[in-house]
């Protein structure tokens, strides 16, 4: 067990260090991801208002339907960053800030950060 609570603490460390550099405003939201196991969320949030703009995630029908079993967590991702990107365009959301949340840069975070530049965002 203690190995767990030293992990969730460094995960809260560099979670926090992020978090306190980066905020979302009306002009320049902030896209913020949750990675489980299986699983990928991400959402669009003003922080002046504490209104989440869009969202997107593996659990979605719409996006569910995109999903086949040959694809990879890393192409699920992708996935999510497009639809993520879609949504927050019929916002009227351009550009964003990228809160990775504590999680490294790479694979699964890397892959919905790409495939939300792809759909149009600005970040």
């Amino acid at each position: 067990m203690k190995r767990m609570q030293l992990k969730s603490a460094r995960h809260t460390r560099r979670k926090m260090s992020v978090r306190r550099k980066i905020t979302g405003s009306t002009e320049r939201p902030r896209l913020t991801i949750f990675r489980s196991a299986v699983h990928i969320y991400a959402q669009i949030i003003d922080d002046t208002r504490g209104v989440t703009l869009a969202s997107a995630s593996t659990v979605d029908k719409e996006v569910r339907g995109k999903i086949t079993s040959e694809m990879t967590k890393s192409d699920e991702s992708k996935i999510v960053g497009m639809v993520l990107a879609q949504r927050a365009k019929s916002s009227n959301v351009n550009t964003v800030a990228f809160d990775r949340n504590g999680f490294l840069y790479h694979g699964r975070v890397k892959a919905l950060a790409d495939g939300a530049r792809e759909g149009g965002l600005e970040f």
